[in-house]
Formats: structure tokens, sequence, C-alpha cells
């Protein structure tokens, strides 16, 4: 190839070291989780352990609208901190209440109050099958008051771009791999606090 001739010797030489430095290159590409889209949230909200000085009982969930973090406190001082979207204001949930219900790959249908804000949600009024594209992602946590669905969720997103954000119609959003590690750790009946 020095004399500016292309020999098959050459030809597959080079084909060899691309393939070799292709092979490197995704050898050192981070692994990503099977829930993960291509553009996720602000590192800030990227799920930790933190110090917590509040006074509920381990096992307790608080949600912080305004900072736009979930803690589960895990007691003697700490909790594990999540990343959240909230509601558009005026439109999240207040106060305590438990989760009732959990479910995994959950359907999603929206409300008739929803589809009254946003005509285009219309074409959903049938439900979405639970899944990749489905607006609650891998696992909702439903939250109940009195025995009763408050019809607000505790759920994953397919948009993980929209955390940091009030930007539901209520719910509050983890990533899916969030939400799932959340899942895991809270039993139906899980006090929760929305301030």
């Amino acid at each position: 190839m020095s004399n500016g001739k292309i020999t098959r010797r050459g030809l597959i030489l080079t084909g060899l070291a691309l393939m070799m430095g292709g092979c490197t290159v995704l050898q050192q590409a981070p692994l990503l989780s099977a829930y993960a889209p291509k553009r996720g949230p602000d590192p800030r909200y990227r799920r930790r352990r933190v110090p917590y000085s509040g006074s509920e009982p381990a096992g307790t969930i608080v949600i912080d609208t305004s900072e736009y973090y979930l803690y589960h406190v895990e007691g003697r001082g700490s909790a594990t901190r999540y990343g959240v979207g909230v509601g558009e204001q005026g439109r999240t949930l207040k106060g305590t209440a438990s989760i009732g219900r959990k479910a995994e790959w959950p359907s999603w249908t929206p409300t008739a109050n929803m589809m009254r804000r946003k005509p285009r949600l219309v074409k959903y009024a049938g439900g979405v099958p639970g899944g990749l594209n489905n607006p609650l992602g891998a696992r909702a946590l439903y939250l109940y008051r009195g025995g009763r669905d408050t019809m607000f969720r505790l759920h994953g997103t397919n948009e993980p771009w929209t955390i940091g954000h009030a930007v539901s119609s209520g719910c509050v959003r983890l990533t899916n791999d969030d939400i799932v590690h959340l899942y895991g750790r809270t039993p139906v009946g899980t006090r929760v606090l929305i301030i």
C-alpha cells in the first residue's frame, strides 16, 4: 500500500484494524439500562443516598414538589433521593396519602379532564397498553386516601428529560430505572407525604 496501490492484503489489514478499533469503542461505551432512552434528566436528579433530618419514620416517602425530589426515608438520618417531574402549577396532590396498589408495566387511559384540557389526548381514550411507549413507564404506585384512588400516581416515564420540571397532569414521575428501584422497596400501605 505504500506505493499507492490497494492490495488485497492491505485491504484485509485495514478492515481488521477498523473492526478492532470498533470493538474497543464498543467495549468502552457505558452500559445502558434496558429502560434508558437516548436523552435523560439533568445529572443533579440522579438517584443517591443523602442525609435526611425529617421526623418521618423509615419507609415513608416524602415528595418535595418545589425542589423536584422524592425521598424514601431509610432512618438513622438518611434517605434515598430521586429526581422527579411533578404536576403543572395547581395540579399536584398535596398532603398525605398511601400506596393503595402497585402495577408493573401499567396501562394508561387519560381522564376526561385531561382530554378536555389537552384535546390531542382524545386519540388515547381507549387506553394505552403497558410497554415502553406508555406514559406511565415501567411501574406505577397508586396513591389512595381514605381507601379511595386519588387518580394520582408515582410512576415511570417514557420522557425522562421531563424530570426536574412541572409538566404532568398531577402525577409524580421518575425515570424508569428509579421507579423500578422504588417499587421494589415500597409495599402497599406505605405512607406518602407530598409537600
